[in-house]
């Protein structure tokens, strides 16, 4: 039997270890960072209610009257007057209501926000009180908001994008004198339809106040003309606080990289062995946060204000909870969701403990060297594939990356390069851009001389090339496949040829395990297979082939079970269920699957 990834045999080192990865570095501090969520989810959901309180005594008829008075009407002020004050009490109470969200992710921004916006608030109820004291039961609601906020201030630690204040500033002067300036010139070109003569004074106060829904001083005589200022003003508006709220207080994201200190560093705990998807913590749009004592790692990535770990922790097992705990303060200091991609058993029992939940993924394919053989019923196709790829006349080579020279290795890299750009459909004109797949089991380059101990295995047709394997180490007796490309017009069998071969030369190269594929819902396609399956799991497997059309699911694990490997449960980590759909979506974009499109990303780093 093969160990599974992140195993690392029998060693009584080793096994000392595994136990001591149940130690939990600090319980105090956990069970006081627990009490402190406890006590910020409060404050979050007391906000929420004040903010729907207060929403709801600026729309509603009934809860004004009963505790929004009338002061306007008893101090003998203008309707106008009236009017604004329940455009901003409504406002207020949205701007109360988005804030939670910053305040749940413990934001100081959204903490001064929250806290200026209640002052507020209160303020307007206690105007209110004045009039039959009608404005009580709001005004003791947001001074109680206050002070929750007030004594719980500590807890508000979350940093902001640093460039977010310029961005917002920027934004919110750039929508809001676009929508200026259209209205302006939609009144300047229709003064037919306007009422009166009015100067440009008017026409400049009437566009200012469309912008927060207000009527201005201008009478018109085409009702279209007021509705499509009116429109436009308060949609230019509305984007244009949206915007800026965002870039206020959106997480930090910085810019992927691995510093040489850093990559260094992996290197050396690397190798000693590890998980399966070790070597991938290499990839250089990836950074990476140590234990205290240096002797783990978490490698990770920050998308959408996710930070997006994969695999195991990097070195030694027993200083696995300190990376952990390290990776944790680093997310709540920038206000990042933690979530972890592809982790093994072992990895989700670590990750579990320190507070995340568990969601099973798919299995990872491992075959074991010692154990391979194309012999057997089981592996007809497999060998029938391979002899008739060696009767066409294709041959397959297996070569250390650091037995080849620079034009061999520069030759390769071109070809996986465009039949890369083959693949994702770009074709000659894109080939230098194609699309970046795969983020959890990708080292995102190819023949690099930083990697030496690389594996390429290639496969061609009376010396044309027509395939090739990247396999990536795996501690110092294993490999993790990490490319598998192909030409487009290759004969079908190609793959099944390099993995025949690379499994026939890896006693010789010092091999005892190969990590292939990935297969996502392996086990729910199986299930809804079997005899006997239930509706719902017949349901699930066929609306996993259904999405197979987009995603190599089904597929990719057909092909992986045709070697009949040992599967390997792999989990996904997130710390609530509400952060699952995020979650998901961020690591479409890390694979390279969808996420954000590049023009929408230029708009929000620019």
């Amino acid at each position: 039997m093969v160990n599974r990834p992140g195993t690392t045999g029998t060693d009584p080192g080793e096994q000392r270890s595994a136990r001591a990865s149940s130690v939990v570095p600090d319980p105090e501090a956990r069970r006081r960072r627990s009490s402190i969520a406890a006590t910020v989810r409060a404050v979050v959901w007391f906000a929420r209610l004040v903010a729907l309180f207060t929403i709801a005594t600026a729309v509603l008829p009934a809860p004004r009257r009963m505790f929004g008075g009338e002061l306007r009407s008893s101090l003998g002020l203008p309707p106008s007057v009236g009017l604004a004050g329940t455009v901003l009490t409504l406002v207020a109470g949205v701007a109360v209501l988005l804030l939670a969200t910053g305040l749940r992710r413990r934001k100081q921004r959204a903490w001064w926000l929250a806290v200026v916006t209640t002052a507020g608030l209160t303020v307007v109820n206690l105007l209110h009180v004045v009039d039959e004291r009608r404005g009580l039961v709001a005004t003791v609601a947001t001074v109680a908001l206050l002070v929750a906020l007030y004594l719980t201030r500590r807890y508000f630690v979350a940093r902001q994008d640093p460039g977010g204040l310029g961005r917002a500033v920027r934004t919110l002067a750039e929508f809001a004198l676009s929508g200026f300036v259209l209205v302006w010139v939609l009144l300047a070109l229709n003064h037919r339809r306007l009422e009166g003569r009015p100067g440009w004074g008017q026409e400049a106060a009437h566009s200012a106040l469309s912008l927060v829904g207000v009527s201005g001083p201008i009478g018109f005589r085409a009702a279209w003309l007021d509705d499509l200022t009116a429109t436009i003003g308060l949609t230019f508006g509305v984007v244009a606080i949206v915007v800026a709220g965002y870039h206020l207080l959106r997480s930090p994201e910085p810019r992927p990289s691995l510093t040489p200190d850093d990559e260094e560093r992996l290197r050396a705990l690397l190798a000693r062995g590890g998980d399966s998807l070790g070597y991938f913590a290499l990839r250089r749009d990836k950074g990476a946060v140590f234990s205290p004592g240096g002797r783990s790692a978490v490698s990770y990535r920050v998308l959408a204000g996710v930070a997006l770990a994969s695999g195991d922790p990097v070195g030694d097992v027993g200083a696995w909870p300190g990376a952990i705990e390290a990776f944790l303060e680093a997310c709540l200091q920038n206000a990042w969701s933690p979530a972890v991609l592809g982790c093994s058993e072992r990895g989700a029992t670590a990750w579990a403990k320190a507070g995340l939940d568990a969601l099973e993924l798919g299995d990872e394919a491992v075959l074991d060297s010692a154990t391979f053989s194309l012999d057997g019923r089981p592996m007809r196709s497999v060998r029938q594939a391979v002899n008739r790829m060696n009767r066409a006349g294709h041959t397959a080579v297996v070569h250390r990356l650091c037995d080849l020279d620079e034009p061999e290795r520069a030759a390769i890299a071109a070809r996986a390069h465009r039949w890369r750009a083959d693949e994702c459909g770009t074709g000659s004109r894109s080939a230098d851009a194609p699309v970046e797949r795969g983020y959890s089991m990708a080292l995102s380059r190819v023949a690099d001389p930083a990697d030496p101990q690389t594996v390429l295995v290639t496969a061609d047709r009376d010396g044309a090339p027509c395939g090739l394997l990247q396999l990536v180490p795996w501690g110092p007796d294993g490999l993790s496949l990490d490319l598998m490309v192909r030409a487009a017009d290759a004969d079908n069998g190609v793959n099944e040829l390099l993995i025949a071969e690379l499994m026939a030369a890896a006693p010789r190269l010092g091999v005892r395990r190969v990590s292939l594929n990935f297969a996502v819902f392996r086990s729910a396609l199986e299930r809804g297979e079997r005899i006997g399956a239930g509706p719902v799991a017949r349901s699930w497997a066929r609306l996993l082939r259904i999405a197979s059309r987009w995603w190599q699911i089904d597929s990719l694990y057909r092909f992986n079970a045709k070697f009949r490997p040992e599967w390997t449960p792999r989990y996904i980590m997130f710390p609530a269920v509400r952060d699952l759909p995020r979650i998901l979506f961020v690591v479409l974009e890390a694979e390279g699957f969808g996420g954000r499109p590049s023009a929408l990303l230029r708009v929000l780093r620019r």
